[in-house]
């Protein structure tokens, strides 16, 4: 299945979300439908059973997590909850490359490649949404106590 495929399938109701914008997302979205197939073939071999969890546990994560940042008012919060994110999707390319003898190579290829590009939208997302957070100049905090004034 392509992108462009399985994006023509999608319900309305997760479109008309403004978080559809987000491209990180999308492609989030498109890899977890993907990894279903591949924790299915993973489970069924008794050398990868315990992979197929994770692998599901982390793509979940990643678009779950997208999903709480981009709710979240400040960018600091977001950026907290994106990088979240991003870790899920770099734990999730360690389950791909873990499961690479039994999904073959150019499945593993085309997986990471997608999380590739999540990570590095994450990576420029996260930057940008620290760069606009409010941050404190420091300055002596006097309460007048003269326990403070030593």
């Amino acid at each position: 299945m392509t992108y462009d495929e399985w994006e023509a399938g999608v319900p309305d109701y997760i479109r008309s979300d403004l978080l559809w914008k987000m491209q990180a997302y999308r492609l989030a979205l498109f890899v977890g439908d993907l990894g279903w197939y591949d924790v299915t073939k993973l489970a069924a071999d008794s050398r990868t059973a315990s992979i197929a969890g994770q692998l599901y546990r982390s793509l979940g994560s990643v678009t779950a997590n997208l999903a709480e940042g981009y709710g979240r008012s400040s960018g600091k919060d977001r950026a907290r909850i994106h990088e979240i994110a991003l870790g899920e999707a770099r734990e999730s390319r360690e389950w791909y490359w873990r499961g690479r003898f039994v999904l073959g190579d150019e499945v593993i290829e085309h997986r990471c490649e997608l999380i590739v590009q999540i990570i590095k939208l994450l990576t420029t997302t996260i930057k940008n949404e620290r760069g606009v957070m409010f941050r404190e100049d420091e300055a002596p905090y006097d309460t007048g106590s003269s326990t403070n004034n030593q």
